[in-house]
């Protein structure tokens, strides 16, 4: 017996990218990081209606490297020709990790935090989702710590499908489906480089 029947034409569908995973995920598992993200999403969605599509990220500090952040800003700048898509940024935090040399000393070494991101991702899923603005949720991450969040979407009536290149195993079977981005996915849509710097790199 059906339990669950829904034209596939009439069914709604948001998307919710977190973009600097994402990045990551394409750069260490498919060696290459350009996406048509118009086409991306028209995968994801498949025959269904479209309502929205975000995207997350945390810009990079200009002072610390002009050229990256130029190239970053370039390729947020890309995405206003993607149809209902709409970006939102956190920031990013610089930290100090001590670290010890061979010899036994320590230095101080840089690192960066990305902050407010996850957070906006959780607010807008549960806003939208009261509001009953989808009627399917999908997740673009691989980030375990939204397994909370994706049962909670759930417990109010909505589906949630999740999609990464192989994230957490917890996530994968929170959701009630996944959608594996792998190279069969990605054929075609994944853009031609040039002389390919990573937009994010300051985060590996």
């Amino acid at each position: 017996m059906k339990l669950f029947s829904r034209n596939e034409s009439d069914e709604r569908v948001m998307i919710f990218i977190d973009g600097n995973n994402l990045y990551h995920s394409l750069k260490h598992v498919a060696g290459r990081t350009n996406l048509d993200f118009h086409e991306f999403s028209r995968r994801l969605v498949k025959k269904r209606h479209l309502i929205r599509v975000y995207y997350y990220n945390a810009p990079l500090n200009r002072e610390d490297d002009d050229e990256k952040y130029r190239m970053q800003q370039s390729f947020f700048d890309s995405l206003d020709s993607v149809p209902y898509l709409t970006k939102k940024f956190g920031r990013l935090e610089k930290r100090l990790v001590k670290q010890t040399l061979p010899d036994g000393t320590f230095f101080s070494a840089p690192t960066y935090v990305e902050k407010g991101v996850d957070t906006f991702i959780v607010i807008d899923m549960l806003s939208h989702a009261y509001k009953d603005n989808f009627d399917t949720a999908i997740l673009v991450s691989g980030d375990e710590d939204f397994a909370v969040l994706v049962e909670n979407i759930k417990d109010l009536g909505k589906h949630v499908e999740v999609a990464n290149l192989g994230g957490s195993y917890l996530l994968r079977q929170t959701a009630d489906k996944y959608i594996l981005i792998d190279k069969e996915f990605l054929e075609g849509i994944q853009q031609p480089e040039k002389n390919e710097k990573p937009e994010n790199n300051l985060l590996s």
